[in-house]
């Protein structure tokens, strides 16, 4: 890991590489949790990136104190973030704005901006009162998309799941194939019914492409999030803001204590929501 200034925002990166599927068998709770387990991605006044093989795929926080410039990584081989590289970002605070280069984009509570590749300078800021929380999901990109942003209001949204299975919840899909146009990154997020608790019933697969889930809303509480090959399911305890990255390989499914949302983004070969493999729950193991 290494450290630099940006204004006063305080950046550090650091790299994670997946474990195989075979190598899950044999680690410790401690060991699942250090390989695809995001924590303490927010502290207030620093910028933290991880970058990852998943795909390719880097995730960061931002509670920027002042301005915050997103840096480049050595880590990319290139001379700025986006060069060959785009960006979903999701607010999860209070009103902030990214400037991309030399235009400002405002973010309110759970609004999304996608940042195409080509943009050498983006900053971060607070707008207004309560401090902005960032969350961003970058992958390759060999074709260049116009910067846009997307509200919850704007985006496509949906109900599916049933209450009577504690699986009522609404997506709302923000950078898809029908929504916000990208190379590869598909991003949106779920949140559940009141009483409702699984965000997805029965857990699937994606053997073309990759998923990071951000848990958000749990307060105090917690997710028992599922992952491994359905034949050998192993577990994470998920706290509020945490990541869990999800390999082509492994299922991905949770049940809360509470109610809660959580911020869903995927990197490829296609961008096809529905493209994914089912799992009986009689099979899981």
């Amino acid at each position: 890991m290494f450290s630099i200034t940006a204004s006063v925002t305080t950046v550090s990166t650091s790299t994670r590489s997946m474990p195989a599927a075979a190598a899950v068998d044999r680690m410790s709770g401690r060991e699942l949790r250090e390989s695809f387990l995001l924590r303490d991605l927010f502290e207030p006044g620093e910028m933290r990136i991880c970058c990852t093989d998943l795909d390719r795929m880097t995730m960061a926080g931002v509670v920027p104190a002042g301005e915050a410039r997103l840096p480049g990584i050595p880590d990319f081989g290139t001379s700025y973030f986006t060069e060959r590289r785009e960006l979903g970002i999701i607010n999860l605070g209070g009103p902030g704005v990214v400037d991309v280069g030399g235009k400002a984009w405002k973010l309110e509570a759970m609004e999304c901006l996608y940042v195409g590749t080509g943009n050498p300078k983006i900053t971060f800021a607070q707008d207004g009162p309560g401090q902005p929380v960032f969350y961003l999901v970058s992958c390759p990109a060999h074709k260049h998309y116009p910067t846009e942003k997307s509200t919850p209001a704007e985006a496509v949204s949906e109900w599916i799941g049933e209450s009577a299975a504690a699986s009522r919840r609404r997506i709302t899909k923000f950078i898809h194939e029908d929504g916000i146009s990208s190379c590869q990154l598909v991003m949106g997020f779920t949140e559940l019914e009141t009483g409702s608790v699984w965000n997805t019933m029965p857990p699937h697969t994606h053997s073309r492409r990759s998923e990071v889930y951000l848990y958000n809303g749990l307060g105090g509480g917690i997710a028992v999030h599922l992952m491994g090959e359905p034949s050998n399911t192993r577990s994470l305890i998920v706290r509020d803001r945490e990541a869990a990255l999800s390999p082509p390989w492994s299922i991905h499914t949770a049940a809360g204590t509470a109610a809660y949302s959580f911020i869903w983004a995927m990197a490829g070969e296609n961008q096809s929501f529905a493209d994914m493999d089912p799992v009986a729950p009689g099979s899981l193991y």
